[in-house]
């Protein structure tokens, strides 16, 4: 049975989730960068250089939350541990080139329930496609 602290990290990785999908559809690369760990790695896509610091998760995030669109939805999600896997769909446009992805991420989470680590599972060759 799981114990009370195991329960809030499981509801604060639920809700960090939840934001998350939220700020890519809404927010801004600064805001998304604040839900991260200091030191935290995001790998996206799996192979990808990794990137380790605050500037470098604005500037990757800066790519999508600076499009003309970019909406966000959440498919699925399953919260064990530190540890959550999720399925969205993400479009985006910028003038007139639509594009849209359903990646899976991999995060692990801190105990303050800052993600640790992100790990995007997509291929750029097959999995993103124009529409």
């Amino acid at each position: 049975m799981a114990d009370a602290a195991t329960t809030d990290l499981t509801a604060t990785i639920n809700g960090v989730v939840d934001r998350y999908i939220e700020l890519l559809t809404s927010g801004t690369a600064e805001q998304i960068a604040d839900l991260y760990a200091e030191g935290a790695s995001v790998e996206d896509p799996i192979g990808a250089p990794l990137r380790t610091t605050r500037d470098e998760l604005v500037e990757f995030y800066g790519l999508i939350c600076n499009l003309d669109e970019h909406v966000a939805t959440l498919k699925w999600k399953k919260v064990v541990g530190d540890t959550a896997v999720f399925e969205f769909h993400l479009f985006t446009k910028a003038g007139d080139s639509g594009f849209e992805i359903q990646p899976i991420d991999i995060m692990t989470f801190d105990e303050n329930g800052k993600i640790a680590s992100m790990r995007a599972v997509w291929d750029p060759a097959t999995d993103l496609k124009q529409v």
